[in-house]
């Protein structure tokens, strides 16, 4: 096993600049960047330049000429393409980092699982906010029972994309490869959601487009989800916010206590309350509590560190294929009912929404 790993980047758009941060910073010990590709000539030669790394606008030319360097992919690329690129990618035998979602229908999210399992190569799906230190305190809270019978969860991102925003690359807010706020800049407040209270068996959504002018999607929205728990989650989405951010919150009520988490990006703790306190909750807020300077959060390195040990080490993974299927299938749900005007019962029958529907 190598020392240190190669991380190809596939995609060098808004996104390929956090990571870009990550190697340039040296935070990710036990690895090391050695190729970018984009089809811009223009926006792969700026990142290339700043590694001083190859340059390619077609990704097997990469993977050719770079196999013996590249042990990680980044799919970095626009949603709708993610199972394209990740399927592509599966034969040459490298593990496989693919930012969220990890694609638009649950068909394309089967055929990556599929093409990754063919190749025997590990397939990550970014959730970073797992790791922001408030939200690993919860969930050790939530698997040590401390909540008891969990009553209601919410998410809310109250975020700000105005139409320059959308008009920065033609796939942004389109059916075919992007969705609106909930399978985007939602995407992974659902997944904490659907993370802490369990497996989701029905939701009643409604959303539309409020502000931003020219997009096909919803830029606002409302999801009500009951679980099989019989908690109840509410997921609040909207980038209508004005004139600037406000938060990316989550919060956890149960029968024995309540927890919210605050901040950009599910991010700063605010909230720690039970009804029988144990060694530690003073200092909880001390210890497990961050503020990150961007709605991307410190979770991406944390993520990456992961992935490095996984590959390196045989380490578990937290987000799989599979486990990134699961809530995939929330928000596909989510959209089912915003089309139908129904109550969709998850898991039965083909999801009727417009998500990743191409031309």
């Amino acid at each position: 096993m190598k020392e240190t790993l190669g991380f190809a980047l596939l995609g060098c758009g808004r996104i390929a600049q956090r990571y870009s941060d990550i190697f340039a910073n040296d935070q990710l010990p036990g690895a090391r960047l050695v190729a970018v590709c984009d089809a811009q000539r223009s926006r792969v030669d700026k990142l290339a330049g700043r590694h001083q790394v190859p340059a390619y606008v077609d990704l097997r030319e990469m993977m050719e000429e770079r196999k013996a360097d590249i042990d990680i992919v980044c799919v970095l690329t626009e949603s709708g393409k993610h199972a394209e690129h990740a399927i592509e990618l599966a034969p040459f035998g490298k593990h496989l980092v693919v930012e969220k979602p990890m694609a638009l229908t649950l068909e394309d999210a089967d055929r990556m699982i599929a093409a990754c399992d063919r190749a025997g190569i590990k397939l990550f799906i970014v959730k970073q906010n797992r790791y922001n230190l408030p939200v690993r305190k919860l969930r050790e809270a939530l698997d040590a029972n401390r909540f008891g019978k969990i009553v209601m969860g919410t998410t809310r991102v109250r975020w700000c994309r105005r139409q320059n925003y959308y008009d920065q690359d033609a796939w942004r807010g389109t059916w075919a490869f992007d969705g609106g706020v909930f399978a985007n800049q939602a995407s992974h407040h659902v997944d904490l959601v659907q993370w802490c209270l369990g497996q989701p068996v029905s939701v009643y959504a409604t959303g539309r487009t409020a502000l931003a002018s020219k997009i096909e999607v919803e830029d606002t929205g409302v999801a009500v989800v009951n679980f099989a728990s019989g908690a109840i989650g509410v997921i609040e989405a909207t980038t209508a916010t004005r004139p600037v951010d406000l938060e990316g919150s989550l919060s956890i009520l149960g029968e024995h206590g309540s927890v919210v988490i605050g901040g950009f990006a599910a991010n700063k703790l605010t909230d720690w309350k039970f009804e029988r306190p144990e060694p530690g909750d003073d200092e909880v807020f001390a210890n497990f509590s961050e503020n990150p300077p961007s709605v991307y959060g410190f979770g991406h390195i944390a993520y990456l560190r992961h992935v490095v040990d996984a590959v390196t080490n045989g380490a578990p993974s937290l987000v799989d294929g599979l486990e990134g299927r699961r809530s995939l299938e929330l928000v596909i749900a989510i959209y089912e009912s915003m089309a139908t005007g129904e109550v969709i019962k998850i898991g039965y029958g083909k999801p009727r929404s417009l998500l990743g529907r191409k031309p």
